[in-house]
Order: C-alpha cells, then structure tokens, then sequence
C-alpha cells in the first residue's frame, strides 16, 4: 500500500482471479479495462463507507486482468475482507495512476516483501532482461513471483532473507547485501520500493557508495 494521494473514482469491478502465494498473502485480479505504465497503483475499496487503499499493479501492462499482491494486515479494515473475497465478488478500483515507471536501460530493482509487485509488472512488461533486482523478505516462501524473476535475470536477481537459511539465498537483510558490494555502476538508476525506513537505509547507502542522488528513484510503502 502505497502512501500517495488518488484523484480517480471507484468503480465496480468483478473479481476474475484469485490465489493465495504465501500465508496471509494474496494477489487478487480483475479485468483489464485500461491501459497503465508498469509501476503504477490504484486505490482498492470493498465499499463507500471505507476509505480505501492504495496498491502497486504486479500485473504487466499486456495482461488481460489488473492484479494486486497485498499481505493481510488483521487489524486492518480493508486486507482481511478483501482476501475473503471470491471469484465474481465485487470490489472497487480506480483507473491506474502514479509516476514510478522505469525505462528499459540497465538499472537496479531493490524490494522487500511485497513492495516487489512494482517490479513484477516491469518484468512482466518485458523490462527486465538488462536489471538486476534485489528483493529482501523474512521468511523463505516470501519470495513472490521468484520464479519469473529467476528465469529473466539469472544470476542478477539477488534473494535476501533475514530470518531463515538456505544454500542459494543470501543471509540477512537486503541492506547487508547493499553494503557488501564493492562497486556499484554510478550511471544507473537504482529504484527502491518498500517501507520507509528501509527506503532511507537503502537511499542512504547508495549514496555513500557514490550513487547520485538523482538516480534514486523511491515507491514508499506503509
């Protein structure tokens, strides 16, 4: 959910695809009414009365259906009843908005939990064969969509995993795999996407390892 003001209605849309890809985590889909940049958001709603919430697209731009990752927040009002809804439910959804797009020159990608989704519709729009991406989570089957992301990128997509281990996952935070390179390329762009104190721990490493700071480019996620 993305910490950015919508200007566009809700209208009703007919819930076409469903599937939960991790405990408590969802990606939830409609179809496809109109056209958006890969990166963009829209505010969900399951009615009037609610507020309601905004989400990055983790759908790519030539799918048939808009679809939504989000993870279940229990004291929430809107997550725990927008993942019981069910094939031909009705939810609301604003037309795609928002200014966090990428262009198809080299560049980092660096998530953490389902601040990914971004990304995901980037790869599946067909930008990611020159990025190397960098998605942080908790737990091992917190790594959405690992498989797309694997066979693009191969040895430039990077897992970091801060509580559980594995022989082909790095240990720890994305931050830690951050410091520990090197060199990074001072010519690319570097995208963040997640919550915000990782964005500024994130912001703030690249630039000590000499990345302007106009090639940061940062999605905030609450």
């Amino acid at each position: 959910m993305l910490n950015t003001e919508s200007h566009s209605k809700l209208n009703p849309q007919t819930v076409t695809y469903r599937k939960e890809v991790a405990p408590d985590t969802f990606v939830i889909g409609y179809k496809r009414q109109d056209d958006f940049i890969p990166g963009q958001a829209v505010k969900l709603g399951i009615s009037r009365e609610l507020p309601p919430r905004i989400y990055s697209i983790c759908s790519g731009a030539q799918d048939d259906e808009i679809r939504i990752l989000f993870n279940i927040k229990h004291s929430g009002a809107l997550t725990p009843t927008l993942a019981k809804l069910t094939l031909g439910s009705t939810l609301l959804a604003s037309q795609p908005y928002g200014a966090f797009s990428c262009t198809e020159k080299p560049a980092w990608w660096i998530a953490t939990g389902t601040g990914i989704a971004p990304f995901h519709s980037m790869l599946r729009s067909g930008m990611g064969e020159n990025k190397t991406v960098v998605h942080g989570v908790r737990s091992l089957n917190q790594f959405y969509f690992e498989k797309e992301f694997a066979s693009t990128c191969g040895a430039r997509y990077h897992q970091c995993c801060s509580t559980e281990r594995s022989a082909t996952i790095d240990q720890g935070r994305v931050t830690q795999f951050l410091e520990a390179q090197v060199a990074l390329p001072l010519d690319q762009l570097y995208y963040i996407c997640g919550q915000a104190g990782m964005a500024v721990e994130v912001r703030d490493i690249l630039i000590a390892k000499g990345i302007p700071f106009g090639n940061i480019l940062t999605e905030i996620y609450f």
